[in-house]
């Protein structure tokens, strides 16, 4: 298994390719998306978790150009987050004597996943873990499970750890 791309997202830098992007720092992710010029509508009603997901996902994804020839049904995703959608949970307890569901979809971590997948039209295996902290030794344990005995060609895998005080985004692109 090979990382072919990868993506980096924080408070202080947008690293693409082991490459600083030069005045990317502290850029919010809506200053983000219309600074690359990124066209998809549904992108401001996300939660935050999933607009920082949504767009590594861009950015490692370089607008197909990374899967053009492979089989969208065997591109699979493996996320990890410690925070979840704690943020929006709280948002949807405080809706709770006239529930919203446009807040509902939300409180799900995987909800980032089926962005990503919707955006780029990727039907291929998911997994979305919650843990205290990012391990890339047990990631690998799941994309390798993908790759060597699901089918899967590729897999988009990574990090997504986003509250209102930090964005950290790690994704990488790997391959066998």
């Amino acid at each position: 298994m090979t990382v072919r791309h990868s993506v980096q997202l924080n408070n202080e830098a947008v690293v693409q390719d082991n490459v600083l992007l030069p005045g990317r720092q502290l850029l919010s992710v809506e200053d983000l998306y219309r600074d690359q010029h990124w066209s998809y509508p549904k992108f401001f009603k996300m939660d935050r978790l999933c607009k920082w997901a949504w767009a590594g996902a861009e950015l490692l994804l370089s607008g197909g150009s990374v899967y053009k020839d492979l089989d969208k049904n065997k591109i699979g995703i493996v996320l990890s987050t410690s925070q979840g959608c704690l943020e929006v949970d709280k948002r949807y307890f405080d809706t709770i004597d006239v529930p919203s569901p446009a807040l509902f979809v939300y409180t799900l971590p995987n909800i980032m996943l089926g962005e990503i997948c919707i955006r780029h039209c990727l039907k291929g295996a998911q997994l979305c873990t919650v843990s205290d902290r990012f391990d890339f030794d047990e990631m690998q344990f799941a994309v390798n499970s993908l790759l060597n005995q699901q089918g899967m060609d590729a897999v988009l895998c990574g990090w997504a750890d986003v509250s209102e005080s930090h964005h950290n985004i790690q994704f990488y692109w790997m391959t066998r």
